[in-house]
């Protein structure tokens, strides 16, 4: 939770493990509406899965572990701590989180931990905190190791001398802002009544691991001092190399800097577990929400129970998967939802098991809630088919062998082998968990569905209205009204900490530059370009089918068209309808997917490379012969328009829509950005609409195929001759976006669209630059947004987080369209200092570069800190895929990114300060934000900028109306 663009989740073992790379003799595609071809059973999928290791520990009781993995020069280093919210007592809610972020504040000898390792080219650089652990993470290059294992031991044993009131001060203000973030979106605060209504008072999993306001304001210095000797000593540790290492090399370097730090006390486990309740319960919470949102909660076992991989199985056909239980009943059936899903988020002692509905709009609610009650009591008494048992599983085991590709990270194989060791005392653990889930039968699921579904029920419902009940007060211990004020204790000295040793950071040693992977062309006989690069690490391909389309397209048809266009496609076909595209996915293993942006089109897709050929034969069944039938246009009509109403909900959706619109006007790129257009022009679309731009749009002379993964040109192309063979270019003219339409003039001025109250100000500002995506040289301005606001280390950031602590995250971007780019900056702040943040903003902006030039921190962090991030940035298929996709786009050869690098090199600080002098700074800024006008207009009076007052839209609403002042 240090770094808000990195998505905190707690990994299972299960969701990653390992594959052996190999390709099986293609199989044909079958012709249209005919049976597929046997999958790969999920037995042959399992039997390929291993993450080799070798496992050491200290005198001092550190758990190593290490995995080699040759195929890039980087290392995860991954440490995960044996603390989390669970451990802390009444009074210290939200405090193992606070402290995770006052780790990366600097130990006695390293000012910064941040710093040196991001211009070592360490991505990503995090930490994380739930109920049972905290985590840190980063992955380097194989020349940094020795600074990074450095920095992790010096927090690890000498942080305190580091630890200061100003810091804890600021961190604090960076934290409940981070709370006020989540409890800002609609159903922001469903989880705090989840625990309350799940677990009694006291019980470890209750409280949410962000905590209350009023026990983060209580932390004390002392405090926070205690908290480290308590439970950061080694011997509460599990570090994990994954990577380019092996065990030889990692273990002098790891009895080097760790084998001196002494153990620390012995961490008494927690005594938690799954509670049934006495009797159902229910609450309803009202919200500023588009729909009514039904959910069904029980506590269930915690992983290492023999029931955790069964029930894991049982949830997601009951709303996991694309054709579950739940969506083919309630959403394509009786369509009575717009949404479902169902889940175990399964922990180290207990798990929360979950269905949830929204309610389609216009449907009575008892009558969504018997039936959505009916489905689940269903699947509890007849159990699962061996069908939906064998399409979950291999779904799962699919999404794992895609997981193989990361080493580090929160998810990588080196966070997998490290919480089965602290979980389980078993890094393997993911192999037990695969087993056991590929021998599974219906009867296994169904009798733990039976055993912890039938229990008391709490329904948690969140239904339309004004919000009653605030987050501020939410997320403590649960008793603190019957609670007395215990009386202040004085403030421990800050000077009893004892001085540490000194120790000197190892140099960072020279790294290769990047070698890129092979792009490969053809064309096909349609005249479709293809690029492939190989890669044959895991056993699987990304594809992906685009066009020349995108929501940009959208100023030649009806707002809205594109994206309802797109999500039409997976609903039906000619020969199939939504349930049997979504159960062939399953059963391949492959994930289909569609998408759009502001300039392209595209529908992607994950296989397994044995399952590759049906995998495509059914893609291009999607994309060619959509049926468009009006019971399916109708449903995925209703979600889009829901979807609406949720980004017209959420702060930083409605800023963004406002500010689309505001830059660019008229022009193709005034659509808003999510591609959901207006709510009159959504509402009035017909299939035949969506015929239409299907013609015009989906064409192959508009296509480019791109694929990366364990194949080669020889077999890839005769099976995309053989997927889309009759498919030809139309005999019209292709469309023609006018991206050189003309733009508004550029305004300064700032929007405020009133969202009475709001617990923070959503500050999104912009301004369109006078250059297009296609601009050859723009590496300069590149460089200039990363030192502004491009990165976690960035001036905004830096000043209005991590100085002052009035936000979670500041960050400034510039867009990379196929046409004109604009700058944009976001900043979500606390209410009472918007004023303060926007005069911060724009000062930062005018005093870069003239009275605040480019530092040499600053720029060997953006130009050698970037290219030693490199090899990290290109390890999945997916992220090389978007990369040959962007230099496609943007006109680029295909090496680009190997070249990258001796281009940052030839770049100083004086034309990263000339591009900033010339495209970063404030003048004709555009600023929306979004939040309490009662709060925020006192604090604009003296900013110097014209200010236009507006409505947020009520729920349904597509805009908002407003006047100038």
């Amino acid at each position: 939770m240090n770094k808000p663009l990195v998505s905190i989740a707690l990994t299972l073992a299960l969701a990653a493990c390992a594959a052996q790379p190999h390709l099986q003799q293609a199989r044909p595609a079958p012709q249209s509406g005919t049976e597929m071809p046997a999958a790969a059973s999920p037995q042959e999928l399992v039997g390929a899965v291993n993450i080799p290791y070798e496992k050491f520990t200290l005198e001092n009781g550190l758990t190593v572990i290490v995995h080699t993995d040759r195929k890039a020069p980087v290392v995860g280093v991954t440490t995960y701590y044996r603390v989390g919210s669970k451990h802390e007592p009444r009074g210290k809610t939200g405090f193992a989180h606070l402290y995770e972020h006052l780790f990366f504040g600097g130990s006695a000898n390293a000012p910064s931990f941040d710093v040196p390792l991001e211009a070592a080219g360490s991505t990503p650089t995090n930490g994380s905190t739930w109920y049972d652990r905290t985590n840190y993470v980063e992955t380097v290059p194989i020349g940094a190791v020795d600074l990074a294992l450095f920095l992790e031991s010096d927090r690890m044993g000498h942080l305190l001398p580091a630890v200061t009131q100003d810091k804890l001060d600021k961190q604090r203000g960076v934290v409940q802002n981070e709370k006020r973030q989540g409890d800002n979106q609609p159903y922001g605060l469903m989880g705090y009544a989840i625990g309350e209504g799940l677990f009694p008072v006291g019980h470890p999993y209750r409280h949410e691991t962000i905590g209350s306001m009023a026990d983060l304001e209580a932390a004390t210095l002392s405090d926070v001092r205690k908290w480290f000797t308590d439970h950061y000593g080694p011997n509460n540790v599990v570090l994990s190399l994954s990577g380019d290492i092996d065990a030889a090399t990692a273990r002098p370097l790891i009895e080097k800097w760790f084998g001196s730090i002494p153990r620390g006390p012995e961490v008494p486990p927690v005594q938690a577990g799954p509670v049934t309740l006495a009797s159902s319960q229910s609450r309803e919470m009202t919200d500023r929400v588009p729909v009514a949102r039904l959910t069904r909660n029980w506590s269930g076992p915690g992983l290492n129970h023999p029931d955790a991989v069964a029930l894991d199985i049982g949830m997601s056909i009951l709303g996991g998967l694309a054709s579950s239980r739940l969506d083919n009943a309630l959403v394509r059936g009786k369509e009575l939802a717009v949404a479902v899903s169902a889940n175990a988020q399964t922990f180290e002692q207990v798990s929360f098991l979950q269905a949830m509905l929204d309610v389609k709009p216009g449907v009575d609610r008892k009558e969504a809630e018997a039936a959505f009650d009916q489905v689940i009591a269903r699947l509890i008494a007849e159990g699962p088919t061996e069908d939906e048992v064998r399409r979950a599983v291999t779904r799962t085991i699919s999404a794992a062998i895609g997981g193989l590709e990361v080493v580090g990270g929160m998810s990588g194989k080196g966070a997998t082998l490290a919480e089965g060791e602290l979980y389980s005392g078993n890094p393997a653990k993911y192999k037990e968990d695969l087993a056991r889930m590929a021998a599974l039968k219906p009867a296994d699921v169904q009798a733990a569905l039976q055993r912890w579904l039938t229990r008391p029920v709490f329904a948690l419902d969140v239904v339309p209205g004004e919000r009653t009940e605030s987050g501020e007060t939410m997320g403590g211990w649960g008793d603190e009204d019957s609670q007395q004020t215990a009386p202040a204790v004085p403030e421990q000295s800050a000077t009893n900490v004892a001085p540490a040793p000194q120790r000197t950071p190892p140099p960072v040693a020279p790294i290769a530059d990047l070698d890129f992977p092979e792009v490969e062309h053809a064309t096909l006989s349609n005249g479709i370009p293809v690029a492939l690069a190989r890669r044959t690490a895991i056993p699987k391909v990304a594809f992906s089918l685009s066009f020349d389309a995108g929501f940009a397209a959208d100023t030649l048809d009806k707002p809205g068209t594109q994206a309802l266009m797109l999500a039409a496609l997976e609903e039906g076909t000619t020969t199939r309808d939504a349930t049997r595209i979504a159960e062939e996915q399953e059963r391949l293993g492959a994930a289909i997917n569609t998408s759009g942006n502001i300039d392209r089109s595209a529908v992607t897709m994950s296989a397994l490379t044995p399952n590759l050929a049906p995998s495509l034969a059914l893609l291009a069944d999607v994309v060619l012969r959509p049926a468009f039938r009006p019971d399916d246009v109708e449903r995925v009509q209703r979600q889009q328009l829901t979807a609406l109403q949720q980004a017209n909900a959420s702060p930083g959706s409605l800023a963004q829509r406002t500010l689309d619109n505001l830059l660019f006007g008229s022009h193709p790129y005034g659509q808003p950005s999510d591609g959901l257009g207006n709510a009159e022009a959504l509402a009035s679309l017909d299939p035949a609409d969506l015929r239409a731009a299907h013609e015009k749009w989906l064409r192959p002379d508009l296509a480019r195929i791109t694929v990366v993964g364990d194949i080669t040109m020889e077999q890839l192309v005769p099976l995309l001759e053989e997927a889309f063979a009759g498919w030809e270019p139309p005999a019209t003219p292709a469309p023609r976006k006018a991206l050189d339409a003309p733009l508004p003039a550029p305004r300064s001025r700032v929007v405020v669209l009133d969202r009475p109250n709001s617990p923070q100000s959503f500050i999104v500002g912009g301004r369109v630059l006078p250059i297009t995506g296609k601009t050859v040289g723009t590496e300069p301005l590149n460089l200039a947004n990363d030192v502004l606001g491009g990165s976690f280390l960035s001036r905004l950031n830096g000043d209005l987080r991590e100085d002052k602590g009035w936000s979670y995250g500041v960050y400034s971007a510039v867009s990379r369209p196929v046409g004109p780019r604009s700058l944009l900056v976001r900043a979500p702040v606390q209410s009472d200092k918007t004023g303060a943040s926007l005069q911060a903003i724009v000062e930062n902006m005018k005093t870069f570069p003239g009275m605040a030039p480019v530092t040499p921190v600053e720029l060997q962090r953006v130009t050698e800190g970037a290219i030693r991030a490199m090899p990290n940035s290109f390890q999945t298929n997916g992220s090389v895929l978007q990369a040959i996709e962007t230099n496609e786009r943007l006109d680029r050869p295909d090496d680009y990114y190997e070249k990258l690098a001796t281009t940052y090199r030839t770049l100083g600080a004086p034309a990263i300060e000339q591009a900033a002098r010339e495209y970063l700074r404030p003048d004709g800024l555009t600023i929306v934000v979004v939040g309490d006008r009662k709060v925020i207009e006192p604090q604009l009076k003296g900013l110097g900028l014209p200010v236009e007052y507006r409505e947020a839209p009520a729920l349904g609403d597509g805009g908002a109306e407003g006047s100038e002042e």
